[in-house]
């Protein structure tokens, strides 16, 4: 199992998260640190943002693949940019933005990516003024360099057969184990129906999922109740941890991120539906 331990970064990432979950248009409103209301004339909230670009000193760079943002309304701002998960606490007033505490996990990433994100922490740091027009964002730092950013359409979760490949907690995101038997690889499809069923590394479970915007709303689960190996029962908990009540989620291209409130979450990938190991409603394991 491969661990890859989160850092303190500086203030700037955590910026780059802002734009990406919220509520209503005009008066973005959350609860930052210490109880404050977080009032915004811009609405970066209830929005899922993409990343487009960066132009630091009038050079403009094309941000990696699956570069993105997140802001909640609690204040707090998430945000990756196609390698490191990043966040921090985050303030809007008016069409500002402030930043504090950013950690950022310590993948090895490609000499791009790694590049954009060197430049992104060098110009996001601080206060941030927000521009919108139409479905495009400008964040623009004291300094004058920007970041562009489009509204993301969140994708379909209905009827794709997620296979979770990483275990998020806290500070620590941790690859699921490569030598798990293959009916116990652990996965999750939801339905159309607002409900959820899958494999969760031992046992098989299905359950409420409702999605509204980006956020999902679990139920307790209901599965059978068997016993396996440690690591197999390690990873159980993991994955049934992050399908606990209220969990933001995105997709980017082939990858599911679900996030509960206290921090723990799952990545996923897709597959077919129709794989060997869905599972059916009832959730009871069915291998083709």
């Amino acid at each position: 199992m491969h661990t890859q331990r989160m850092a303190v970064s500086v203030s700037v990432l955590a910026l780059l998260t802002l734009a990406a979950c919220g509520t209503e248009s005009g008066s973005g409103s959350g609860s930052g640190d210490g109880g404050d209301t977080v009032q915004s004339d811009v609405p970066v909230t209830g929005v899922a943002w993409s990343v487009d670009s960066l132009t630091v000193g009038g050079k403009k760079t094309d941000a990696p693949d699956g570069s993105r943002l997140e802001f909640d309304p609690k204040g707090r701002a998430k945000a990756g940019f196609g390698c490191n998960h990043i966040s921090a606490d985050a303030r809007v007033e008016g069409d500002r933005i402030t930043l504090a505490k950013p950690v950022s996990t310590q993948m090895a990433c490609d000499e791009k990516t790694e590049t954009f994100e060197k430049a992104a922490l060098a110009a996001m740091d601080g206060e941030l003024t927000a521009k919108l027009s139409g479905e495009k964002l400008t964040l623009t730092t004291e300094g004058g360099d920007t970041f562009a950013l489009s509204e993301e359409k969140l994708a379909a979760l209905a009827g794709i057969r997620w296979a979770v490949t990483t275990l998020l907690s806290g500070e620590t995101a941790t690859s699921v184990p490569a030598d798990l038997p293959e009916d116990r690889v652990p996965h999750l499809t939801f339905g159309e129906d607002g409900t959820v069923h899958g494999n969760s590394g031992c046992n098989s479970f299905h359950g409420k999922a409702e999605v509204k915007g980006s956020t999902i709303t679990f139920g307790p689960p209901a599965g059978t109740k068997k016993l396996c190996p440690e690591a197999e029962m390690e990873t159980e908990r993991a994955v049934l941890a992050a399908l606990d009540g209220p969990a933001t989620y995105t997709i980017k291209g082939s990858t599911l991120t679900v996030t509960s409130q206290d921090g723990k979450g799952i990545g996923a990938t897709a597959t077919p539906a129709t794989a060997e190991g869905t599972q059916t409603a009832e959730g009871t394991q069915e291998h083709g």
